[in-house]
């Protein structure tokens, strides 16, 4: 039997692009086996016609005019792989108004402007399917809509961002943060402008698209709490070494009496956890609930092949559903408050320089106390002139900890808070160790 023609077209013909285009060419007969159809891209959006490309595109296939594939009614769906807010949400709305199916990687477009993409998917009666948006070539967003659909996942654990952890395990190596990201541009693991990266808000978009699917409302950019790895030095991969521990960029999703709360922060990482071990531009995302207690997937996070891969995955899902495919729903289903910023809770670590005074180190454990912080563990090093308080407690919340953090800066023997971070582990604090 001869295979189905399947014309698609590309928004945006850079690395990814290229990349997806290079694969449906030398992957044409695998995907013919086993869909019975040949996807073949006729049309690709591009700004630049004659910029210098891995893999050329065919003569004619290249356009900068958005008309080309939104007037033709040939095309049976279209993959955006140009990033960026506008014009792209644009684009994409005019092209599911048309009734062309859409699979997109664009994190931050659909964790700013999900629900109104999602709406118009939906009206038309088309599919949008976004599983290249979190984490490459790791499939969570099908095993979280198909695996794990009544299985009530209620927390997420992941590294989300390759260029962050390429440049924290680079750090352990002895780099300077400076150095490391130097390190991760060379290999292209950081873009020019890593802004995005290092501050936490690629992973921020990631973690509201996770738990919007998880939880089954919709979480945005703005709903999470986020800091990244800027301020990181060595210091804090030294302390961190000392308490058997590694420092990761980790994004948290979790349900709490039926509230949700979603953050991202560089966080301690017991060296026991499952999280530890996910070193270089790899992520994992570890997924607890109900019926599964809890389960991993790892792998690469980052890069323009992997990408490519999860588009490619998509776009085959489009054209082996029948009609609009359950998956082009909105994972949006109940409306649950989030919780207060401050109430979740945490083991944390906290880095506190202060003048070597008698009676100081009384002051300091005083006023956690009074924010109802209990200490785990406390180290005094000296320094010139002054103490390192390295402390760990058990867990408190977010709320407490920033309380009676703002208290120490008031002390006059107060020199500086250079870390508090959450602890990552799966066992009991007081089973750490750390001496």
């Amino acid at each position: 039997m001869a295979p189905v023609d399947v014309p698609v077209a590309l928004l945006g013909y850079g690395t990814v692009g290229a990349a997806v285009n290079r694969f449906l060419h030398e992957n044409a007969g695998d995907i013919e086996r086993a869909t019975g159809h040949r996807l073949r891209v006729v049309k690709a959006l591009v700004r630049d016609l004659k910029k210098e490309r891995d893999f050329p595109a065919a003569p004619g296939i290249l356009t900068t005019d958005f008309a080309e594939i939104a007037d033709n009614p040939k095309l049976s769906l279209v993959a955006e792989v140009m990033g960026g807010l506008d014009p792209t949400h644009k684009y994409i709305l005019r092209l599911l108004e048309s009734g062309k199916p859409v699979v997109t990687a664009n994190k931050q477009l659909l964790a700013q402007r999900g629900a109104e993409l999602f709406a118009t998917a939906q009206e038309a009666g088309v599919q949008l399917r976004f599983e290249a948006s979190v984490c490459a070539a790791i499939p969570v967003i099908k095993v979280l809509r198909e695996s794990l659909v009544v299985t009530n996942v209620h927390r997420i654990l992941g590294i989300v961002n390759g260029t962050t952890n390429y440049i924290l395990t680079q750090m352990e190596l002895g780099a300077s943060y400076e150095e490391a990201l130097a390190e991760a541009k060379h290999y292209g693991y950081a873009e020019i402008d890593p802004t995005e990266d290092v501050s936490g808000a690629d992973a921020a978009a990631k973690m509201a698209i996770l738990a919007t699917v998880a939880f089954g409302s919709r979480v945005t950019l703005a709903d999470v709490q986020f800091e990244g790895v800027e301020h990181i030095n060595s210091a804090h991969v030294a302390a961190a070494r000392q308490m058997d521990m590694v420092i990761r960029l980790i994004g948290q999703a979790a349900l709490v009496d039926g509230r949700y709360d979603v953050r991202v922060s560089p966080a301690l990482v017991d060296r026991a956890h499952p999280l530890a071990s996910v070193e270089g531009p790899f992520n994992a995302v570890m997924l607890q609930g109900d019926a599964i207690r809890e389960i991993t997937l790892e792998g690469p996070g980052a890069g323009g092949i992997e990408t490519a891969s999860a588009v490619i995955a998509d776009m085959v899902s489009i054209i082996g559903t029948t009609g609009a495919g359950f998956l082009h729903n909105d994972a949006c289903w109940r409306t649950l408050d989030r919780l207060p910023a401050g109430e979740l809770r945490s083991p944390f670590y906290m880095q506190i320089s202060v003048d070597d005074r008698p009676g100081v180190l009384a002051r300091v454990a005083e006023c956690l106390a009074s924010h109802s912080v209990s200490v785990a563990r406390l180290v005094q090093t000296q320094v010139e002139g002054g103490a390192t308080l390295h402390v760990v407690s058990h867990e408190a919340t977010y709320g407490a900890i920033e309380g009676a953090l703002e208290e120490i800066r008031g002390l006059p023997e107060s020199r500086e808070i250079s870390a508090a971070f959450p602890v990552i582990s799966q066992r009991g604090i007081s089973e750490l160790g750390w001496t």
